[in-house]
């Protein structure tokens, strides 16, 4: 018996390992990684992100010494980032490519949590959602 729980163990983490590369080699993981390494490459969008990132740290401070609520921090951080996309084309489509591959995992792990809890967590019967089909 011992031997059949760590032989099935092993067929788990073995599929688990098969699972990853399958994502790895995607080609919404190979989008993703192309217009990462563009927009990393490109000086203009970096020195956006810079910017991005002080503005966001400035809100944040201002936040905490009560200058600004949180609403209005969250809001300001918002425009700040539709400028930010809207500036960088290559970050644009970063974030384009990053949320699709975000989808296709929460695809994925909608399915395994299934499997494992036979509920989908809330299912809307519109497959498109999540793709794993209905059982």
């Amino acid at each position: 018996m011992e031997f059949e729980r760590r032989n099935h163990k092993m067929t788990v983490i073995e599929k688990t390992r098969e699972l990853g590369e399958l994502l790895r080699e995607c080609d919404e993981m190979k989008a993703y990684k192309e217009a990462e390494a563009a927009q990393k490459s490109d000086e203009a969008s970096q020195e956006y992100m810079r910017e991005f990132n002080l503005n966001r740290l400035n809100l944040a401070r201002d936040m905490q010494a009560g200058k600004i609520s949180r609403e209005d921090a969250i809001a300001k951080n918002n425009e700040a980032y539709e400028e930010l996309i809207k500036k960088s084309p290559l970050i644009n489509d970063y974030v384009q490519k990053k949320a699709a591959f975000d989808r296709l995992v929460d695809q994925v792990n909608q399915i395994i949590n299934f499997y494992i809890t036979g509920s989908t967590g809330g299912c809307s019967h519109d497959c498109s959602s999540c793709g794993g089909g209905c059982a």
